[in-house]
């Protein structure tokens, strides 16, 4: 299989069968060999029933249907569980993303580059609700994660299949892929795409989710930098609060036994105590994080590096 376009559903009936028919001349057109996998999120309206329909007439669709609603991140790893394409494709169902910018993605793929990302240029949605919040979003997470793009919440993007077999989604995490996949040193690039207005039904997103990218952000970090080596952000901080609260100590013992001052109601021997169990406890969990992640990757046999390639002769045929 060439090819997977995942399509996360959820309520969006009217936008199904509109959505298929501009899919088909998009992708014929490619000579590939390609499958549409569409996962229904838990839809309370006719999503599931118009998807069933069109299975039966589209060899090239399958249907995955969630029993409830698990959220846009959940969808796209069923999708990329169930798909067989060497490039994995993704999009979404409100006919804002346009299947005519398929073929650009795929070029760009074509000349090496593992995650090709879509890029919004001339947004159609609010200003103040929708842009804003992602401009500065976008800004925020290309600054931590050191993976610049300028729209990270456009769906629309192509991975090569090893990108997304080496990343777990959890959470919200689908729109922090091409930083989760960064540690196996991938080639990003990005290229501007059409935006429609949304035509039928209602988005699923407001300004609420700023809080949610920005707790996400603090787990993205934490996986690229210290996910294999947790004693050194827990030691580290543990270490600073024992010095600090050391230091504290040696002030007020100072304090008491040479100039003779009590320093019993002294706010400042709370605080060095507080520092000092701080700074333990500190150490202990980046000891205990050490422990789950060896438990982790022994347990699972999961390397902490990626191979591109191997050169090398085969047994017995090298030069003497």
């Amino acid at each position: 299989m060439d090819l997977s376009i995942i399509i996360p559903i959820y309520n969006e009936e009217d936008n199904i069968r509109p959505l298929h028919e501009q899919l088909k001349p998009a992708l014929e057109g490619q000579g590939l060999s390609y499958e549409i996998i569409t996962v229904d999120d838990g839809s309370s309206d006719g999503s599931f029933g118009i998807l069933k329909d069109l299975h039966r007439q589209d060899k090239h669709l399958k249907v995955i249907r969630f029993r409830r609603n698990f959220g846009q991140t959940a969808a796209f790893a069923a999708g990329f569980d169930h798909s067989q394409g060497g490039v994995v494709l993704t999009m979404d169902a409100d006919l804002q993303n346009d299947p005519a910018d398929i073929p650009a993605l795929l070029k760009k793929v074509a000349e090496g580059y593992d995650v090709v990302s879509g890029w919004r240029m001339d947004r159609k949605d609010p200003f103040l609700s929708r842009r804003l919040p992602s401009m500065i979003a976008n800004w925020l997470i290309s600054q931590v994660t050191s993976v610049h793009l300028h729209d990270y919440g456009c769906s629309l993007k192509a991975y090569r299949r090893e990108v997304v077999e080496g990343v777990q989604l959890y959470g919200e995490l689908h729109r922090f892929i091409p930083a989760l996949a960064s540690w196996m040193g991938i080639s990003v690039t990005e290229i501007p795409v059409q935006h429609h207005p949304r035509r039928f039904g209602k988005s699923k997103y407001g300004i609420s989710r700023i809080l949610r990218v920005i707790l996400d952000l603090i787990t993205v970090r934490f996986l690229l930098s210290y996910s294999t080596r947790p004693i050194q952000i827990f030691g580290g901080l543990g270490v600073l609060s024992l010095g600090i609260g050391g230091g504290l100590g040696v002030y007020l013992t100072f304090v008491k036994l040479v100039l003779g001052q009590d320093i019993g109601t002294r706010p400042l021997l709370q605080l060095a105590v507080l520092l000092i169990v701080s700074g333990l406890q500190l150490i202990s969990m980046g000891l205990l994080g050490e422990l789950v992640v060896r438990t982790y990757y022994e347990a699972l046999g999961k390397p902490i590096y990626v191979l591109r390639e191997t050169l090398a002769h085969d047994e017995g045929t090298a030069d003497a």
